[in-house]
């Protein structure tokens, strides 16, 4: 017993989030990420085809060995 309030308190606060939509400063957000003024996409962090290809062997390899 006593959980309804508490049920309560958790549905009052859950549909606050859900529903609240605060207006978001995004220059700021920039500011704080330490984003530059380039918003192109990032060359040099790219992946090859062929990492991929090896990142899902290992997973593979990881998988057959747990079964």
């Amino acid at each position: 017993m006593g959980r309804g309030r508490a049920k309560a308190k958790q549905t009052k606060v859950a549909r606050r989030l859900k529903y609240y939509s605060p207006e978001t400063d995004l220059n700021a957000l920039a500011r704080e990420l330490g984003a530059t003024g380039d918003t192109g996409p990032d060359d040099a962090l790219a992946e090859s085809p062929e990492d991929e290809l090896d990142e899902d062997d290992a997973y593979e390899r990881w998988a057959s060995s747990e079964n």
